[in-house]
């Protein structure tokens, strides 16, 4: 079996983690990578490891991360483990930034990429509910641009509803990343 990364993106409140978790949980090939970020382990979320700036910044001058980016104040990093993870034909999900796309396409030749969007009604919604940001810092998250670059195998899916629904749709958008 052939390794692959699937990069799981979209906009903040849209779902990414709760799909990343409903795919992991349905299909047994598939692992979720755990991330490195300098936000406080109490602000939840997905299973993250918390580490302070100073931390992330002693391991990424150290190569720990094979990719690494700075997003809304925190730093992210995704462990260096995952190539070979990946080399010895793992199927790994990741939470990522649109950002890092062609950096990760670069790194793992098989990459592919979820592309996650729902309204704008239901992810205001969702980020007002988790309670992490203010007003006016969700407002500047609508307004964010979702452009991606050209030339990376993207499947966009909309997560509106129910999660099952949105699983099922995934997997068969999947299905062909999978073989």
């Amino acid at each position: 079996m052939t390794g692959r990364l699937i990069g799981i993106v979209g906009p903040s409140g849209v779902g990414k983690d709760t799909l990343i978790a409903a795919l992991a949980e349905t299909i047994p090939d598939f692992s979720i990578v755990r991330r490195v970020i300098t936000r406080a382990p109490e602000m939840g979320g997905e299973d993250f490891e918390a580490v302070s700036e100073e931390e992330f910044e002693r391991r990424r001058s150290a190569g720990a991360f094979c990719i690494h980016w700075r997003a809304h104040g925190l730093s992210y990093g995704i462990p260096d483990e995952v190539r070979l993870r990946v080399g010895k034909g793992e199927q790994l999900l990741v939470n990522l930034s649109r950002g890092v796309l062609e950096e990760v396409a670069a790194k793992f030749p098989q990459f592919a990429v979820l592309n996650v969007t729902a309204s704008a009604e239901v992810l205001a919604a969702r980020l007002a509910e988790r309670g992490r940001e203010t007003p006016e810092e969700i407002e500047a998250r609508l307004v964010r641009s979702s452009d991606l670059p050209e030339g990376l195998l993207i499947v966009t899916i909309e997560n509106d509803g129910p999660i099952e629904e949105t699983v099922e749709a995934a997997l068969s958008l999947l299905q062909p990343v999978r073989a």
